[in-house]
């Protein structure tokens, strides 16, 4: 078992664009959504799957569970999602030696960047990139599960 330990936050300009070290093709969904456990089946770049259980409900950290899985298993479970696939293109950005994992989406959440910084230590405001907005950590319609439910928060709209 894994602890995520993550803070989000919409992205407030594209200056990140000149920092991208790696970009991934994501199309992920959920077959078990419910406040404080997911069951999320991830594809990346068409040629990987994992299967991760999340579970918590603290804003900042959650127990995870990871597996590999067949791709051919993946895409046979998508005929289970609950909601809507996700459509997303993470960009890895690297600032003050920290990895930041952006997140274009796609399809009906097109519009929506955001940024998530996985990391065990505090990191201070003034450490953080300029082009980062709003830190919406632990404000659950941001969480990956809740857009695969709804849509885009108003206020990202």
């Amino acid at each position: 078992m894994g602890k995520e330990v993550e803070r989000k936050f919409l992205v407030s300009n594209p200056a990140w664009r000149d920092e991208v070290e790696a970009d991934i093709r994501i199309r992920q969904f959920y077959v078990a959504a419910q406040p404080g456990r997911t069951v999320r089946v991830r594809i990346s770049d068409g040629r990987s799957a994992k299967l991760t259980l999340k579970f918590g409900d603290r804003a900042r950290e959650r127990d995870e569970f990871e597996y590999s899985i067949p791709l051919a298993e993946a895409e046979e479970l998508m005929a289970f999602a609950v909601g809507r696939v996700i459509e997303k293109t993470r960009h890895h950005v690297r600032h003050r030696g920290y990895l930041y994992e952006v997140d274009v989406f796609g399809g009906k959440l097109a519009g929506l960047v955001i940024a998530e910084l996985e990391t065990p230590e505090d990191v201070s405001d003034e450490m953080l990139p300029d082009w980062l907005g709003r830190e919406v950590t632990g404000e659950s319609r941001f969480y990956n599960a809740s857009l695969a439910l709804g849509g885009i928060p108003e206020i990202a709209a």
